[in-house]
């Protein structure tokens, strides 16, 4: 991208990782072609937006940005030519004259000549004894997914905007064409290109869960394979219910003669609710466990974590004058019991 990934997401260089996220999660929202439909400017931003976060909140992908810009993504193959040179160099390092100790004199057009790191990337050796480049696979790269507790236990699907990067029809992915460096892809190897992703998000997923496509990661170099793109997700807090791991907890009502003669409350749960079994006596606060109501367990189609229904035991709020007659007796038995003890 030529616009600055910083700039992208109004930050500094400095930007903290919380800050960067912030900035992305405020911008996504804004941006998001679902909110702005038929919005190309908005679609654009977006694209924008997601490119220079997956950037900027992957440690070693922004000090790769921070040092080489643009060309990020060559980090390794650039140090990497760097330290061929680096070799060559030394090697030609002969006696008086630049003469190296194959016989070369120093920026000749022999063998030993590497001329410029982007040569060393993109075209072959010449005379050497390696011809065509090694296959490099593609790099994994991330982008942030945000799902209710809902979608979460049911599974969902998400529509992404990619700006992804692909071989070079052109030059397939040497950066050359006859010779001289391929005009489509400027030398690179791999081109943008503006895409859309529909991707499952299976039942189970948490707060830092990595769903994980193969194959839609960035492409290979030189015939190597594409690497993986993953799904960072979060979970959104819920209204009614807390989530500990696979299991749910959530708040329940009992009236107060519920609570001390027992019977049955509703309970919500993620497919509607149930009936609970109060036993009598029961104190306020108390858990109760119900089994296979919770989450579903990523990665198994049976398994479900449990339910914990806490219970919040309701005292009246008002008294008809049978009722307070009633709690008077019941108040006077309570006292002759404590004084016949």
């Amino acid at each position: 991208m030529a616009k600055n990934y910083y700039e992208a997401l109004g930050l500094s260089r400095t930007a903290s990782e919380k800050e960067v996220r912030n900035a992305y999660r405020k911008l996504a929202r804004k941006f998001h072609p679902d909110v702005n439909p038929n919005d190309r400017g908005a679609e654009s931003r977006f694209k924008e937006i997601n490119a220079a976060y997956e950037v900027l909140s992957d440690p070693d992908k922004r000090k790769k940005y921070d040092k080489y810009g643009d060309q990020w993504e060559m980090a390794d193959q650039i140090e990497e030519a760097q330290r061929r040179q680096s070799a060559g160099g030394w090697a030609r390092q002969g006696g008086p004259g630049g003469t190296s100790m194959f016989g070369d004199t120093m920026g000749g057009n022999g063998g030993g000549d590497f001329g410029s790191i982007f040569d060393t990337l993109f075209r072959r050796e010449r005379g050497g004894p390696r011809g065509q480049p090694a296959r490099r696979r593609g790099q994994d790269i991330e982008t942030p997914v945000e799902v209710s507790l809902e979608e979460a236990y049911h599974g969902t699907t998400r529509t992404l905007s990619l700006q992804s990067q692909e071989t070079c029809p052109t030059c397939g992915g040497t950066g050359e064409v006859a010779g001289a460096v391929c005009h489509t892809c400027g030398g690179v190897g791999v081109v943008s290109k503006p895409r859309r992703l529909e991707v499952k998000v299976p039942p189970g997923v948490k707060t830092g869960s990595r769903v994980r496509v193969a194959g839609e990661g960035r492409p290979g170099a030189n015939g190597g394979s594409n690497g993986d793109l993953y799904l960072v997700v979060t979970v959104q807090p819920h209204t009614r219910f807390e989530r500990h791991g696979d299991d749910l907890s959530v708040d329940v009502d009992v009236p107060l003669t519920t609570a001390v003669l027992g019977g049955e409350v509703e309970v919500p749960t993620m497919t509607g609710r149930v009936a609970l079994k109060i036993p009598e006596l029961t104190q306020n606060g108390r858990n109760i466990r119900l089994r296979g109501k919770g989450m579903p367990v990523l990665g198994s189609n049976d398994k479900r974590g449990d339910l914990i229904a806490r219970v919040r035991v309701q005292l009246p709020t008002q008294l008809t004058d049978d009722e307070r007659k009633h709690f008077e007796a019941l108040r006077a038995l309570a006292e002759e019991t404590t004084a016949a003890r």
